[in-house]
């Protein structure tokens, strides 16, 4: 049924004239080219369209069951292109982005707010969750960027490192660990309850392998998806973990500690498919991402109940090439 979609235009406008040689002349096309494609049209379906007088024409009762579902289709085609081209425009166009929950907090909205300076009336369908269903979202062609970690290594993605993150061991704020300002090494927690992330998402396999470069397998007291929902546990005295830097008020009974050894960074990248052609305002934020801080400068440590003080200089800030391939 597939063949007969590009004569459905050339159909619709031999109804409405009801003239061969009129409707020629108002598509561009020759007559006998029109004619042709008529009759393969009819042939096609098995049944006449048109009776024929000439080179006028009218009707048959199949050719108006035809006319009324075509110029519905023909309708929703046109809609459907008009949305298309839209969501293309730079400046008024839509960017689907997928994010880490953990980015949700403070980095996202900060950079989205930023981008909107220059580009106010871009629109956004917005996914965040854990690394594997952003992959997924990116696979399916859902989203068309990622900001995720860690970086795919996959023939179909292109990934690009942005920044660094670093993660602190959070510990509740009566443990033997918190005196320890400077920084602890990670096996020194080896014997404590971890509160870590669930599988699926990417940091649970990052601090099991941090855990066992210190030479120990975390034991799990909790899982869960949501990093302050973790902190809370620390703060509860429920256990300790690994995890990105509150960006926000302290919690309550909580001491975030800097590991000396092994080092807790992870890279945060932007990532996109491949084969999937990229809209000029997807461009336009995939450049913005690319020229500022995706994290703002990591604190000095912190009491849950007491003031962090901004630490000069930050994170180490990694700036790559793009990745080979690219837009």
């Amino acid at each position: 049924m597939l063949a007969i979609a590009p004569r459905l235009s050339q159909f619709v406008a031999v109804a409405r004239a009801e003239h061969m040689t009129h409707a020629a002349e108002e598509i561009g096309v020759p007559q006998s080219t029109l004619s042709r494609s008529i009759g393969r049209l009819e042939t096609d379906l098995g049944v006449g369209l048109f009776v024929r007088t000439g080179r006028t024409v009218r009707l048959t009762r199949e050719g108006r069951t035809l006319l009324r579902h075509a110029e519905r289709a023909l309708a929703d085609l046109t809609a459907a292109v008009r949305e298309i081209r839209g969501d293309a425009d730079e400046l008024h166009g839509r960017v689907g982005l997928a994010f880490l929950t953990t980015l949700g907090v403070a980095a996202v909205p900060r950079l989205l707010r930023d981008f909107r300076v220059s580009h106010p009336d871009v629109r956004f369908d917005l996914m965040q969750g854990p690394h594997a269903l952003l992959l997924d979202r990116l696979r399916a062609g859902d989203a068309d960027l990622a900001l995720t970690s860690p970086l795919p290594d996959e023939p179909g993605l292109l990934a690009e490192p942005l920044d660094d993150e670093e993660l602190r061991l959070a510990v509740p704020a009566d443990h033997p660990l918190a005196a320890r300002p400077e920084g602890v090494a990670l096996a020194e927690a080896a014997r404590d309850p971890f509160i870590g992330f669930r599988r699926g998402f990417g940091m649970r396999g990052t601090v099991d392998a941090w855990c066992r470069e210190a030479g120990f397998v975390p034991r799990l007291a909790f899982e869960g998806g949501d990093a302050e929902t973790l902190r809370g546990l620390v703060g509860a005295g429920l256990g300790v973990a690994l995890l990105p830097v509150a960006a926000h008020p302290a919690t309550p009974g909580v001491v975030e500690l800097p590991v000396t050894t092994p080092r807790t960074t992870r890279t945060i990248g932007l990532v996109w498919a491949r084969d999937r052609r990229l809209t000029p305002p997807v461009r336009a934020l995939q450049d913005f991402l690319r020229s500022r801080p995706l994290l703002l400068p990591t604190p000095t440590p912190w009491r849950g109940s007491g003031v962090r003080r901004p630490r000069a200089g930050g994170a180490a800030r990694r700036r790559h090439r793009p990745a080979s391939g690219g837009p």
